[in-house]
């Protein structure tokens, strides 16, 4: 391991131009928030027939989601320090290999204890690759495209959810699939898919910005250097490297004291901001989402099966907003359409809160107005994700948006939804509203946090923002 050195090679990678290699990144690394959709969406659709077809109670089947967030939590925590440890490319290799074996198996599932436990799995496949990913997406793609490109990414978590949404109404039709496959087929044939996934995440180098901490200078030069000579070939001529700003680092290890030390002594404010938008956005989704159908068929008389046909427009209006708003993070900054995007999701939930209890909306205009709100949340909720990637060093970057995901899964995965379905199951539309404020509240609060504590990380090198653990000095 080298003992001191001087590079560029963050400087070299911001300065590329938008090419072949990194759409290959985004393809290769953004597709984990499409299987993640999928499978929130299938579990969720087929619930009735996978209870039918295992013989499953309704407290069996709210258990196996619970045991897949728990593995997804589990899974950020051990797969992100593990990332920051080994690497982005082992570890996104890793974790989708977890994924594919897990969903597949989910598909042979024989009884309670087998379909929980590939469930479990499953989730620490999709939780691990949160940090793997999000970090290798921040390091690789260029500073004055990071953001829009990480809210896109971030923010195609929900064409796997129409994806899902539109295999359930497939699925769920017996002149089509017998009723006793269906639900089967769906995992088996989602977890295929991820041998695609794999295969084109070996064309994948492995982060220079990781290699350069981690006392491989000589292989960071090598892979963007790689990258410079395939774009250089395909006509675009880059500048001179000698001209570009260089950092002076000492490679470290690090260990839980030092990511203690980031989080609580170093950066305590951006602490608290990352808690405060990731728990919020999660407890706002998770609340809406994990209950959606309950709304549509208790209290609009929506058929089960055509749940599906609701949850696409809502679909749709979360993946445009990062991919429509995107832009505008690196353009006006991060700050203030962070505080705006929560902000106006937040006002407009409680507005929507009030018309439904006063029964002034039908199924249609529900969906409507929660396709409006998540327009403006799913935007700021992938900024959350965004944000504490850019906040911390880079030799913790993976296991601290680990951290984060996972206390905002726990907080929004389990308090959301068991807080919902508990005002659901009175009945009493006054009684949900008072759940809608209390999300659309929280969203609000996090919006006036933004304002205060915000990081203007915009087209910054991600080595400005937060410089890394093992600098020395900057070099002119």
């Amino acid at each position: 391991m080298a003992e001191t050195f001087t590079t560029n090679v963050p400087a070299r990678l911001d300065r590329l131009p938008w090419s072949r290699f990194h759409w290959m990144v985004v393809i290769a690394l953004g597709v984990t928030w499409i299987l993640d959709g999928l499978e929130v969406t299938l579990v969720g659709s087929l619930s009735p027939a996978i209870a039918g077809g295992l013989g499953l109670s309704s407290t069996q089947i709210g258990l196996s989601g619970s045991a897949y967030i728990l593995g997804a939590v589990l899974g950020a925590l051990v797969f992100g320090r593990l990332t920051d440890t080994f690497g982005r490319r082992r570890l996104f290799t890793v974790t989708v290999g977890v994924y594919l074996a897990a969903t597949i198996l989910t598909g042979f599932s024989w009884d309670f204890w087998s379909f929980l436990l590939f469930r479990f799995l499953t989730g620490a496949g999709i939780g691990g690759e949160y940090g793997a990913v999000n970090s290798a997406i921040q390091e690789l793609i260029p500073a004055r495209r990071r953001g829009y490109t990480d809210l896109a990414i971030n923010g195609s978590f929900w064409v796997g959810a129409a994806l899902g949404a539109m295999g359930s109404l497939i699925v769920l039709d017996p002149q089509i699939i017998d009723q006793a496959w269906g639900w089967r087929l769906a995992f088996i044939i989602g977890g295929t898919l991820a041998l695609i996934v794999i295969y084109i995440r070996r064309y994948i180098p492995e982060s220079p910005r990781w290699l350069m901490t981690h006392g491989h200078p000589q292989e960071a030069e090598a892979v963007v250097a790689a990258i410079e000579a395939d774009i250089e070939r395909r006509g675009t001529k880059l500048s001179a490297v000698e001209t570009l700003p260089s950092l002076r680092l000492r490679p470290m290890r690090t260990s839980w004291l030092d990511i203690a030390r980031s989080l609580v002594v170093r950066h305590p404010k951006r602490t608290v901001l990352g808690v405060v938008l990731m728990a919020t956005q999660a407890f706002c989704y998770n609340a809406i989402f994990f209950t959606y159908a309950l709304v549509l068929t208790r209290f609009y008389g929506v058929a089960p099966a055509s749940v599906g046909w609701f949850i696409l427009p809502f679909a749709a209006g979360n993946f445009l907003g990062p991919l429509l708003l995107g832009h505008f993070f690196d353009s006006i900054g991060r700050k203030p359409m962070i505080a705006l995007t929560y902000g106006l999701s937040g006002a407009l939930l409680c507005l929507t809160g009030w018309a439904f209890a006063e029964n002034m909306l039908s199924a249609v205009w529900q969906t409507v107005a929660w396709t409006v709100i998540f327009f403006f949340a799913s935007a700021g909720a992938s900024a959350a994700y965004l944000t504490v990637g850019e906040s911390f060093p880079l030799e913790t970057r993976a296991v601290t948006i680990s951290l984060f995901y996972a206390f905002g899964t726990l907080l929004g995965g389990v308090g959301g939804p068991a807080l919902f379905g508990a005002l659901i199951e009175t009945g009493e539309r006054h009684q949900i509203l008072w759940g809608y404020l209390l999300g659309g509240g929280l969203m609000l609060l996090a919006a006036v946090v933004e304002l205060f504590l915000g990081v203007a990380a915009e087209r910054k090198p991600l080595e400005e923002v937060t410089p890394p653990l093992s600098i020395i000095d900057d070099v002119p």
